[in-house]
């Protein structure tokens, strides 16, 4: 287990420490209860109070939901534990008055037993107390065999309806009404691609193979409903997204708002690409998003994975979600409308010119080059994670593909032309140094060959571009350590000398300690290992010179 905490039984009172020193509208009572630091003021001029909870581990909830706006009060047990009825009821008597309090609570026998214990008390001592359960789990029928549905990320768009009514002054009776009525309109479902570890317990309580997930599961690290091979995201979103609309029973013309959720240790960049099926999915089939969020809102620790939520909308209810609100975790009101113009529109093109055919012979050499490079994206990969950052297989046979797509769109009037258009290619496909490098590398040797100098001498004057723009010099562990020589041998015209002075310059690389690049902040540990840039340029000459030979280079 590798965590940044001290004890695994002070994870939870240091995480509410921390979370309470960075925001000072927060208050943090014993028993694990946050609080609105004008509590006191809302319970004075007769403002209803909301107050939910569960088992911490699900950061930002709940505590990030505290707020004008949202929840008056929070309760955290411990990891994956519900909170105490004692603990719940410091939360009700701290914030609760004669308005009375609202207790919205997800639907696991914990949570529901200590959350209506603590309710039936308060009753007893005068604070009217209502309890609303949320049970949006799609996955899971009601049924005698299971304790139900089970409350997920849908829960947090039941704060904010419920917590826009409260701040508005809405009495407890309809501020229930309109949160029972937000948890009856909302279904979730989640996949996870990993699985939690609970501080207490050391080890994952999921165990999911590299080529699993999960689908279904709860919000605790438990087992799903199934388990199979990981599809792509798309297919992913098609799935969740059929399950929610049949629970919903959703038809073309609903109005819905979407919530795409982050388990925990999911990046933003899936998220993104989550998001994007998601409203292109729910569009072809007429339902109107209405509204869509999407970040970290309910997780389960660090699991991999993320939850779909939707939920049907009145204009009641979206006026209650657009409703300002001042909380830590939730969004500002403008973040959540669906943008009817996420991509700009390319002008219409112009009609296409017919370019002279590129030389078949120029061709070849080119096709051996970029092929040589798709074959190897894997083992330059694997090279660069060891000392790089991992993506320079990917950039080239991403470059390679591209070039190779691009035939028909290169000037073959004569090689400079055509080598002018692939540079072109390079510098809008491949990223990170080696882009903007193979580009100048095979921009200069245009150049020179338009000024008729012979192809050694034009791929000479190429390196050298490489070296200006680089920055780099023969030594520093770079690409350059495979295309200077490799330069030089060729003034002899045969490519196999220039493999083979590639290669060398190449192996040397392995006992050098890097000055440029990524591997320079590696020093020592860098060593004994070959440059990938470097080891790319091997792959590519030996390549041409395979395919060349015993052909002369003029």
């Amino acid at each position: 287990m590798k965590k940044l905490i001290n004890a695994p039984a002070d994870v939870v009172p240091e995480m509410l420490r921390g979370f309470a020193l960075a925001n000072p509208a927060l208050m943090l009572l014993g028993d694990g209860v946050v609080i609105r630091t004008d509590a006191g003021q809302l319970k004075a001029a007769g403002q209803v109070a909301l107050i939910s909870g569960g088992g911490a581990g699900h950061e930002p909830a709940h505590a990030g939901y505290v707020g004008r706006g949202m929840l008056t009060a929070a309760v955290a047990g411990d990891v994956f534990s519900s909170p105490s009825a004692d603990a719940v009821l410091t939360a009700i008597r701290a914030v609760g008055g004669p308005a009375g309090v609202l207790l919205i609570v997800k639907n696991y026998t914990g949570d529901r037993l200590n959350f209506g214990l603590a309710a039936e008390i308060a009753r007893g001592e005068g604070i009217p107390a209502e309890v609303v359960v949320v049970a949006d789990d799609a996955a899971l029928a009601d049924s005698d065999e299971n304790a139900g549905r089970r409350g997920l990320a849908g829960t947090v768009l039941v704060h904010k309806i419920a917590g826009a009514a409260a701040e508005a002054g809405q009495p407890l009776d309809a501020v229930a009404r309109l949160a029972r009525a937000a948890a009856g309109s909302v279904a979730t479902m989640g996949v996870a691609l990993s699985g939690c570890t609970v501080p207490a317990a050391g080890k994952p309580g999921l165990d999911l193979g590299p080529d699993e997930i999960e689908w279904g599961l709860g919000i605790h690290g438990e087992p799903g409903v199934e388990r199979g091979p990981i599809p792509t995201a798309d297919e992913i979103v098609d799935r969740l997204l059929g399950r929610l609309s049949a629970d919903l029973d959703l038809a073309g013309g609903d109005r819905v708002v979407l919530l795409v959720n982050n388990l925990g240790g999911t990046p933003a960049m899936e998220l993104g690409i989550i998001a994007h099926r998601a409203v292109d999915h729910l569009a072809a089939r007429g339902i109107v998003v209405e509204r869509l969020w999407v970040g970290t809102f309910l997780t389960a620790l660090e699991m991999a994975g993320c939850s779909l939520s939707v939920a049907r909308v009145s204009d009641q209810a979206l006026a209650l979600l657009d409703a300002p609100s001042q909380t830590v975790a939730w969004p500002a009101a403008h973040l959540g409308r669906v943008s009817s113009h996420p991509e700009t529109r390319p002008a219409p093109s112009k009609p296409r010119e017919l370019k002279p055919a590129v030389d078949e012979s120029l061709w070849r050499s080119v096709a051996v080059v970029c092929n040589a490079l798709i074959a190897v994206e894997q083992q330059l990969t694997d090279l660069d994670q060891l000392v790089g950052d991992g993506d320079l297989g990917i950039s080239l046979a991403r470059g390679a593909q591209a070039v190779l797509a691009a035939k028909s769109d290169y000037d073959g009037t004569d090689h400079a032309s055509t080598l002018r258009g692939i540079a072109a290619t390079i510098r809008r496909t491949v990223g990170g140094t080696s882009g903007p490098l193979y580009a100048a590398l095979v921009l200069r040797t245009a150049a020179a060959l338009a000024a008729s100098h012979s192809w050694p001498e034009a791929f000479e004057q190429g390196v050298d571009a490489v070296a200006e723009l680089g920055g780099a010099e023969l030594g520093d562990r770079t690409m350059l350590d495979a295309l200077i020589p490799a330069a030089a041998s060729l003034r002899t015209g045969v490519l196999a000398d220039a493999v083979v002075a590639a290669r060398k310059g190449t192996d040397e690389t392995a006992g050098i300690q890097a000055r440029r690049g990524r591997s320079s902040y590696l020093g020592d540990r860098a060593l004994g290992t070959v440059d990938p840039g470097a080891e790319a340029v091997v792959i590519w000459l030996d390549a041409l010179a395979t395919e060349k030979a015993p052909e002369q280079v003029s």
